[in-house]
């Protein structure tokens, strides 16, 4: 991007001593000028020459040479500024996403699955610099995205993610999504690999143990940040479903282990979160996006063209036009 900027700005200043040179120019024509008292002035009508009447032009280039000459001195350039972006550090993210029917509890607005998606989404948006996978778990789980730094690719799948039991078994096997999650990351190369946890229950499917899973992600070196959803007592629940696919809602019991969540971050290094509320989800992502930061190198170069000379080829013109005319053309004139 080519700007211009000005290396000593400060000689503007002499911009103000212009109107003086104007004001003495005008008074000191004034003293030049004789006066002659007569009764009449009709014998004595003389029009002025064009030469006469063309004369104060010389002092307006010697003025605007002046002007010229003050622009030169506070040296205008063009800078031409290349960034190239270094990351030193890169962070590879999965986030394993809890997609059991509880998920559509109503306790956070309008229910657990669809606040988590926008936060999760804004999370991605915050994460330009890494690669960010995803995956969804139920009794079962799979990936929905891979690792990658395609961040539209990313969200599209964030998007897309609904609780679906033709696809997934229902239940809560956290042990089977992060053990899914630590598949995608273990033959990752970024120095920094974390999971993000998220379910609203207990572990009660699966055919691997959470704490085992937890182990796996510890010998990696895996972080694991877990993440508690509902609010604490009772909720908006599904149950049933009408015969038009409608769900049906009763208040109901909330469990979660929080034990569980506590002992895998706490065994990968990781932390633990609760949330109980929209704002409160957003804030978890947010202090998660806080302590994992991305190292980024910034290398700026400068390129200068000097814009100084024309100004000075166009004041040394005028004061080399002024000098010979006045010379010259007007060496009679006063």
């Amino acid at each position: 991007m080519k700007d211009v900027t000005f290396l000593h700005p400060g000689f503007f200043w002499l911009f103000t001593l212009l109107p003086l040179a104007i004001g003495w120019y005008i008074w000191k024509r004034k003293q030049q000028t004789a006066t002659l008292k007569i009764s009449s002035v009709n014998g004595f009508k003389v029009k002025p020459s064009l030469l006469a009447k063309l004369k104060p032009m010389l002092f307006v280039f010697r003025v605007l040479a002046l002007s010229a000459m003050i622009i030169a001195m506070a040296r205008p350039r063009s800078v031409d500024v290349d960034s190239k972006t270094k990351t030193t550090r890169g962070i590879d993210i999965v986030m394993a996403i809890d997609v059991s029917g509880s998920m559509l509890a109503k306790d956070l607005k309008p229910n657990r699955l669809e606040a988590l998606k926008t936060v999760a989404e804004k999370f991605v948006d915050e994460r330009p610099n890494d690669r960010i996978g995803l995956v969804v778990y139920a009794g079962e789980s799979y990936t929905k995205t891979p690792v990658t730094s395609d961040k539209e690719m990313v969200k599209a799948a964030i998007e897309a993610v609904k609780y679906d039991d033709r696809v997934l078994e229902d239940g809560t096997g956290i042990g089977v999504g992060l053990a899914t999650a630590i598949n995608r990351l273990k033959e990752s190369k970024a120095k920094s690999r974390i999971i993000i946890l998220l379910t609203d229950g207990v572990n009660n499917a699966g055919f691997i143990d959470p704490r085992m899973a937890a182990d796996i992600a510890k010998e990696y070196g895996i972080k694991v940040y877990t993440i508690g959803l509902g609010t604490n007592g009772n909720a908006e629940m599904p149950y049933a479903r009408r015969p038009n696919g409608e769900w049906v809602y009763r208040t109901m019991k909330v469990e979660l282990d929080e034990a569980l969540m506590k002992e895998i971050a706490e065994k990968t290094d990781g932390q633990y979160f609760r949330a109980n509320s929209n704002s409160k989800l957003e804030a978890i992502y947010d202090e998660i996006n806080k302590l994992e930061k991305t190292e980024i190198k910034e290398l700026k170069y400068y390129n200068y063209t000097e814009k100084y000379r024309p100004y000075l080829w166009f004041a040394f013109g005028l004061l080399l036009i002024e000098i010979i005319v006045r010379k010259t053309v007007y060496r009679s004139f006063i």
